[in-house]
């Protein structure tokens, strides 16, 4: 695709509570923005308070898609997220806006504005089963033993009790033929339709953020997220990936009586602190985000100002 029929994107990606909805709704007002999610639990139905959706008074009246438009009983995939914000970054192209990236996903991110190509294997159970069930027999190392005979590369990139992903790279060699790798470099070689401009928030002190993520948590229960989690862990209809979402699960041990209020709101920092650090090592590694450190500026408005310069500068020499 030649760069002059590509879409102009602008992303805001970065750790949880480092201020992404703020610098997206502000974004969208400066540069004539839409805001296009990017995070794999807001996406689901609830799970308002726990996710940490933005409130119709942060949207500041800027459309916002992909927030809470999944039934939390549907399993929900990297490949859909591509397939639905491609469709989104072209309506609000077609509005003659600029669709704006906004969430900490990386996965999702990378995925759509690297134009990863996905592959959809039939799955087969019966195959699953057995492996499953070696598995449970001879235990995780067993099968993925099996994994680093055929596809070293993709073992050496998942843990070994991580058995349901060694499950799904077993499954793709043996059901295609193909290694899960050699798939991976392959979805990589169509070029991106986007011409993107990304900007991340971070802090130059971890304990900052870490310190914005204790303090949210505790305004998560004043909100009430005692009792979004209550319903939300006592539905059996919930499937399998919205019940990893952070805020619920950890809460659980408080429902039982086996465990008091600050130690599982304690537990569930602890796992959000873990979570942002996981996206940091996600995102450091790409050298084309414009990073911002808030703990650097007095006033966030200031950041507001230069990313929107930088963004809009980036987008022109895109038309120079």
């Amino acid at each position: 695709m030649n760069d002059e029929n590509k879409i102009n994107v602008a992303a805001v990606v970065g750790p949880t509570a480092s201020g992404k909805t703020r610098l997206g709704v502000s974004l969208a007002l400066a540069l004539d923005g839409e805001v296009i999610s990017a995070d794999s639990m807001q996406i689901y139905e609830g799970l308002d308070i726990a996710s940490a959706k933005p409130t119709k008074e942060e949207m500041k009246g800027v459309p916002h898609h992909l927030i809470g438009i999944i039934p939390r009983s549907e399993e929900f995939s990297v490949a859909r997220y591509v397939e639905l914000a491609k469709a989104k970054i072209i309506e609000v192209t077609a509005r003659g806006k600029l669709p704006i990236i906004v969430g900490g996903t990386g996965l999702y991110v990378d995925s759509l504005l690297n134009n990863i190509q996905f592959t959809e294997n039939e799955a087969d159970k019966a195959l699953r089963g057995e492996l499953f069930e070696k598995a449970e027999r001879e235990g995780a190392r067993a099968i993925w033993n099996d994994l680093f005979a055929v596809d070293p590369e993709a073992a050496e990139k998942i843990e070994p009790n991580n058995v349901k992903r060694v499950i799904r790279a077993l499954e793709v060699f043996k059901t295609t033929g193909v290694t899960m790798t050699e798939q991976n470099r392959r979805s990589r070689l169509a070029p991106s339709p986007y011409r993107a401009v990304k900007v991340g928030l971070k802090t130059s002190d971890r304990s900052v953020l870490y310190d914005r993520i204790n303090r949210r948590a505790d305004e998560m229960l004043e909100m009430g997220l005692l009792e979004e989690a209550r319903e939300f862990l006592s539905d059996s209809s919930v499937g399998e990936t919205a019940a990893k979402a952070i805020g619920c699960k950890e809460l659980a041990p408080y429902f039982d009586g086996t465990q008091p209020l600050d130690e599982a709101m304690e537990t569930m920092k602890r796992e959000t602190r873990r979570y942002a650090k996981r996206q940091l090592t996600w995102f450091l590694r790409d050298e084309a985000i414009r990073w911002f450190n808030s703990d650097e500026y007095s006033d966030f408005t200031e950041i507001e100002e230069l990313a929107a310069a930088h963004i809009k500068n980036r987008l022109q020499s895109f038309e120079a």
